[in-house]
């Protein structure tokens, strides 16, 4: 019931940084774990970073900690990522579920490409 659209991929230079959006619909937003999930090419979807209801748990990914931070703004329903110091092998779709994902609530993911 949580219907998600990404966007703020983009195309960036090894070093440098992004800002992902997560535009979720759902009256029950704010009661969810929201999770951030990438997919390389030729790869498994992987876990990348979550934080609960109130924002202040995070959990991340250890390639990512120290370089990304999730953060959420419940009133405008979004879940952000916010990515530095971006490495070539960060280069994957990235999106956004609640965690743990719900199988119908994938979207269409936003592409990362960092270049060296």
């Amino acid at each position: 019931q949580v219907h998600v659209v990404e966007s703020g991929g983009g195309l960036v230079q090894a070093g440098g940084s992004l800002r992902l959006s997560c535009a979720a619909s759902g009256r029950t937003f704010s009661s969810y774990t929201m999770g951030w999930f990438r997919q390389a090419p030729g790869k498994e979807r992987e876990f990348v970073a979550r934080l609960n209801w109130s924002g202040r748990s995070t959990y991340y990914t250890d390639s990512v900690k120290g370089r990304f931070t999730i953060s959420r703004d419940n009133i405008k329903n979004t879940v952000y990522l916010q990515m530095n110091s971006l490495k070539p092998e960060d280069t994957a779709v990235y999106y956004c579920n609640t965690h743990p994902p719900l199988q119908e609530g994938w979207g269409q993911g936003t592409q990362v490409t960092v270049s060296s």
